[in-house]
């Protein structure tokens, strides 16, 4: 176990040694134009993403609101025939 160790810890000092000595070409390290598009297209498909989801949970949030006023008017019709229904089933005390 020691010995592995002590060996890749040599490996790594005699990477970084060959690393320190190599010249360092920004050319070959940038994305250049297609890193450039390619981050463009990734941000404008995440703009669009989000629109879109914003739009879905906005209608989503209204069919909520409709359905339950909905629910409302029709409870209250219910209850509306309820109390006619009861009104015409009492008998008239003038009668």
């Amino acid at each position: 176990m020691s010995a592995l160790v002590i060996e890749s810890t040599t490996m790594l000092f005699a990477i970084l040694r060959a690393a320190e000595d190599a010249e360092f070409d920004p050319n070959t390290v940038t994305p250049g134009v297609i890193g450039f598009i390619a981050t463009f297209l990734v941000a404008a498909a995440v703009v669009f993403i989000a629109i879109d989801m914003n739009r879905r949970v906005r209608r989503t949030r209204y069919r909520t609101e409709i359905r339950e006023k909905l629910a409302a008017e029709q409870a209250e019709q219910a209850e509306q025939a309820e109390q006619a229904e009861q009104a015409e089933q009492k008998p008239d005390p003038s009668a």
